[in-house]
């Protein structure tokens, strides 16, 4: 009998392209910066702001990267770098309608700001879930290892019977120590042989 009731995904490099690290490393580049202390600086701040987990707004973000850095464009400007590049990946989504009529439960856990609801807005895809669950609207990121409890328990499961994939490894290691069931996402044919020893 399968153990497995539900597998939880991570967005940004998972589900879709990476664009948060993508965004702001051509944001680096357009400003002369070097685009990997630029991308961990900005990484840092969405953190330390609170932004991250809807402690402080969009703004206070924005702001507190230009008096860092010294970047110059508008609020606009710089979130649309980042969330045209979050290009939703078809081979997930059908693998998410593949693992749904198998009978399992699926859910997004990502660590976004409200820009999650706004990339859906451009190309909706929360449908395909049963549940999402974002750090903005949850108050609470993936760097607090309870959260991974707080979710299983949302969806009525034990953590043991839940599988979480992300492309992060600090959060498999800290969803694997909350006794969750955990694949670490490198690529797409890597991860179709992986779940298949889940899911089937």
């Amino acid at each position: 009998m399968r153990t497995l009731k539900a597998v939880i995904f991570d967005f940004g490099g998972v589900m879709a392209d990476e664009g948060f690290r993508e965004g702001l490393k051509t944001i680096g580049i357009k400003n002369r910066l070097d685009p990997e202390n630029f991308f961990k600086t900005a990484e840092e701040l969405i953190y330390q702001t609170g932004y991250i987990a809807g402690a402080s707004d969009e703004s206070t973000f924005w702001n507190t990267l230009r008096e860092k850095t010294g970047i110059s464009e508008s609020d606009k400007e710089l979130r649309e770098e980042i969330l045209k590049r979050f290009a939703v990946r078809t081979k997930m989504i059908n693998l998410v309608k593949k693992l749904k009529s198998s009978g399992l439960i699926t859910a997004i856990l990502s660590d976004q700001t409200n820009w999650l609801d706004e990339i859906n807005q451009r190309t909706p895809f929360f449908h395909h879930f049963d549940y999402i669950f974002n750090s903005f609207n949850l108050k609470k990121s993936k760097k607090d290892q309870s959260i991974f409890r707080n979710v299983c328990s949302a969806i009525g499961f034990k953590p043991e019977e839940v599988l979480f994939v992300d492309d992060n490894i600090e959060n498999t290691k800290r969803a694997l120590s909350a006794g969750l069931k955990v694949v670490h996402f490198k690529n797409m044919d890597d991860f179709e042989r992986e779940i298949k020893n889940y899911s089937s």
